[in-house]
């Protein structure tokens, strides 16, 4: 069946819809349809009215035309003929659609006004992460949260210290209640949270407040449901999907039969431009890819070679690269959870190439210290390792280590390739609850909850890595994640001193004050494992000395430690900059007296002089020198 009108293809680059002054190109790849043509109103909606012409010939599967007086915030769609007849399709790359079943939208990604305020993300040693969920987080009265209601609550995470917002997914998603792991279509942000433009006020917005966007992407699978992508071109192998997906038994994922052809030239530039474009024309300053596990392997088990993966292997090394080429200071996160080091090394060596990924050889140990019910179950040597990351490869031990500078001159080591939690949308859902309703099931408010969970936040805050906390986490929100359970605000009031130590827990992993930089650094030297008193203990610095050198001892019993003597890395005074015991925090907790102290005893711990410190039940005290 011939194209009608004898038009001839653009040579305007692009894919999808690309305005132009006077008019819009579109572009659609469509290796076996007979013809393609663009529709919309401009045209009556006629289907084949509108024809578009082969680039350089059959061969190239694209196809093309420009379309004069079409212009931004047009409707569109596109009719792919073939021998079975034709099919309306929604653009791939449509950068804005009007729901999922809906039509595209023409979309022009220069329009949008960024102001004249630059902003460079913080250096990957300077984040602390909140993962945030549009629909749940900022929920308008009596509806679901969108972009411009984030907005409003970016002062008090702001005022919190948060250095980077991890937005789980906001890609067009089937309904309108998602968690937002089902994409339906990559390029376009979900209409209910507000469209592209309430995104790009989101971002300038964080921006402003010196707060980087990192989103959270889908490539491991698309959909499955709402999905023009399936069959696109009429063209698939049996009951599989067609050209963006593979037709065999490489497409089953625990999600659908929906993954993406990652040996397909085609496939790869469509995630690959994915990608670029919420980095460059959305000015997010990092990804976390989903599940990247799925990528790498069939079965999400990357150990087994029969189920390998190799060009998801190297698309992700493809994508890394060029993000490090283009835009070297922005971060990439894997969430892998196999703790495979290949994933955080350079793709010269082999690897993935990703800045980090998040580890759970720290939430599990740590978790399961937190939650034990009796102190006698508490393994501090599990917790040790745990913050530490020996599973990961990040042992500081008395070393530096191999550390490498970005491109930003900044010294960027192992320390910093894991992402540590004790809370994420996974670890909080799906039949696990938050950390103080396991604590203290149907009592989160409890005495208990309020001061284990609070330990633990204080572990990832001190740790050696990029810490990461999860919506109302700071608020000692209880109840499990559910995308259309919004954040309860009110505890903001009610638990306004759990808010106030988090902040202050931030200031000095941050080094706001500029007397706990090593809190930045990337070594860490274990002091004390005390199992038999349940301490932790540890030195945490970057260059060493005054204003450098940061000491936090933690205590996992009901009891205070009261002149508890430890081995300190330096003579001399030493204060206390945090008591997590502080009748400050909240009225219920003990305010155990700990206070500046000197150190001048005896050697212990391999270091050549101790001091004594008292620490409270399930608390942190963090001590350092002045500068």
């Amino acid at each position: 069946m011939p194209t009608r009108g004898g038009t001839r293809p653009s040579r305007r680059a692009g894919m999808g819809a690309v305005p132009y002054e006077g008019g819009t190109t579109f572009r659609a790849w469509a290796p076996h349809a007979a013809a393609v043509f663009v529709t919309g109103p401009f045209d009556g909606w006629a289907g084949d009215a509108t024809p578009l012409a082969p680039d350089g010939g059959r061969a190239s599967g694209t196809w093309s035309g420009d379309v004069a007086g079409v212009g931004p915030g047009t409707e569109y769609r596109f009719t792919i003929r073939t021998p079975q007849g034709d099919l309306s399709r929604l653009d791939p790359y449509a950068r804005q659609v009007t729901s999922s079943v809906g039509n595209a939208v023409v979309y022009d990604p220069g329009a949008f006004d960024w102001g004249e305020a630059e902003f460079r993300m913080p250096t990957w040693n300077d984040i602390v992460i909140y993962e945030m969920h549009i629909g749940t987080f900022a929920a308008r009265a009596g509806g679901r949260g969108d972009f411009d209601g984030a907005i409003h609550r970016l002062p008090d995470l702001a005022e919190l210290g948060i250095g980077a917002i991890q937005v789980m997914p906001p890609f067009a998603f089937a309904g309108e209640v998602s968690w937002g792991y089902n994409p339906a279509h990559l390029f376009a942000i979900e209409s209910t949270y507000g469209g592209p433009d309430a995104f790009k006020r989101f971002t300038r917005a964080a921006h402003e407040h010196g707060i980087a966007v990192i989103a959270d992407v889908v490539y491991n699978h698309i959909g499955p449901s709402d999905l023009d992508l399936w069959r696109f071109d009429g063209w698939g192998v049996g009951e599989w999907g067609g050209i963006y997906f593979y037709n065999d038994a490489r497409a089953v994922t625990p999600w659908g039969a929906t993954r993406p052809d990652y040996g397909r030239g085609e496939v790869r530039a469509f995630l690959r431009d994915n990608a670029l474009t919420w980095l460059e024309d959305f000015r997010c300053d990092g990804l976390r890819f989903d599940a990247t596990a799925y990528l790498r392997s069939v079965s999400g088990e990357p150990s087994d070679d029969a189920q390998a993966l190799p060009d998801g292997w190297s698309l992700l090394a493809w994508i890394n690269d060029e993000i490090r080429a283009r835009q070297p200071w922005k971060v990439t996160i894997a969430e892998d959870l196999g703790n495979d080091p290949a994933i955080v090394a350079p793709t010269a060596e082999g690897g993935a190439g990703f800045a980090a990924q998040w580890d759970t050889t720290f939430i599990r140990p740590v978790r399961d210290a937190l939650v034990a019910a009796d102190d006698a179950e508490r393994d501090i040597a599990a917790v040790a390792a745990a913050v530490a990351g020996d599973a990961h490869g990040n042992a500081r031990g008395e070393a530096r280590g191999d550390a490498r500078a970005d491109a930003r001159g900044e010294a960027r080591g192992d320390a910093f390739s894991r992402v540590v939690y004790t809370e994420s949308h996974d670890d909080v859902a799906n039949g696990r609850v938050r950390l103080p309703e396991e604590i203290r099931p149907g009592d989160a408010a409890s005495w208990w909850s309020k001061k284990r969970a609070t330990l633990g936040s204080a572990l990832v805050l001190t740790a050696p890595g990029i810490p990461m906390l999860f919506q109302g986490q700071e608020l000692l929100e209880d109840r499990w994640f559910d995308d259309s359970a919004p954040i309860d605000w009110s505890k903001a009031h009610r638990h306004a001193g759990i808010r106030r130590l988090h902040r202050d827990l931030i200031r000095l992993r941050r080094n706001a004050d500029g007397t706990t930089h090593g809190l930045r650094g990337h070594n860490l030297s274990m002091l004390r494992v005390d199992d038999r008193a349940k301490v932790l203990a540890y030195h945490r610095w970057e260059e060493g000395g005054p204003g450098d050198d940061v000491v936090v001892i933690a205590n996992f019993t009901d009891r205070p430690l009261e002149g508890y003597r430890l081995g300190l890395p330096r003579p001399g005074r030493w204060r206390v900059r945090l008591n997590s015991d502080s009748a400050d925090y909240d009225a219920s907790f003990t305010d155990c007296p700990s206070r500046d102290l000197d150190a001048h005893g005896a050697p212990l711990d391999d270091r050549p002089q101790s001091g004594l410190v008292n620490v409270g039940p399930y608390s942190v005290v963090i001590l350092s020198q002045d500068g």
